[in-house]
């Protein structure tokens, strides 16, 4: 068994309630680094943590797989480009927020339907911003959560415009519009449509959710309409 350490580390006297030890103390080595801290040793970051070496080195490859630290040739470890990947995203979200929530509430005050932007993230798609429809039968995602990209029409519009091949990602990127019924939720119609910002940049896939009762002609260049307004915001050129 792995000898108990005299001195608890930062990470079991600061612990998050209800979470875990193991992220507990990979977050703590994060957590280490200070303004003017261009490189730590392994001796630093134990120190500074608490942490035995052995405990700390293991948790530092775990880290750095991550690209959240880099190893330098000199052994001494630096913070890494998955931080600066993650603060691109974190700072883009504020700059999206004023262009993207106006387009949002007037695309559900005209359909009456659940209205968000989608961005893709790795292998999965967040849902970034999102307006509820004000009627009571609606699906009930949240800004925040989570979803697959093979499934419902924003995750296969994230995929047709990252090269997806197939005859239905072919359709979606020809037509600029996913439209798919009971393709991630049975009952559940989705339209999604794609958002750019300056120089063409893919900024996500802009959607409209509703029960496939309410799916009708006329939703589709509704939402286009609404993506082609949101790019333009974000400083795409239209044609």
């Amino acid at each position: 068994m792995p000898r108990k350490a005299a001195t608890p580390s930062l990470a079991d006297t600061e612990a998050a309630p209800g979470g875990v030890a193991a992220a507990d103390k990979a977050l703590s080595l994060l957590n280490a680094f200070r303004a003017g801290d261009s490189t730590l040793s392994l001796s630093e970051l134990a120190e500074r943590t608490q942490l035995y070496k052995s405990t700390a080195l293991r948790l530092l490859a775990s880290l750095e797989h991550a690209q959240l630290l880099q190893r330098r040739a000199d052994g001494r470890y630096a913070l890494g480009p998955g931080l600066a990947r993650l603060h691109g995203l974190y700072a883009a979200s504020f700059s999206l927020e004023a262009e993207v929530m106006p387009v949002l509430q007037a695309l559900v005050a005209r359909t009456r339907e659940s209205a968000a932007l989608h961005v893709r993230q790795g292998e999965q798609r967040l849902c970034l911003y999102r307006v509820d429809s004000p009627q009571p039968l609606r699906d009930h995602l949240r800004a925040g959560d989570l979803l697959p990209l093979e499934r419902g029409a924003g995750g296969r519009l994230l995929l047709a415009y990252g090269g997806a091949r197939g005859k239905l990602y072919e359709r979606i990127r020809a037509e600029g519009l996913a439209e798919l019924d009971g393709d991630r939720v049975e009952g559940l119609a989705g339209l999604a449509a794609p958002v750019f910002r300056a120089g063409g940049e893919l900024v996500g896939a802009l959607t409209l959710s509703l029960p496939s009762s309410r799916l009708k002609p006329g939703l589709g260049e509704t939402l286009r309409k609404a993506a082609s307004q949101l790019s333009r915001r974000l400083g795409a050129e239209q044609n």
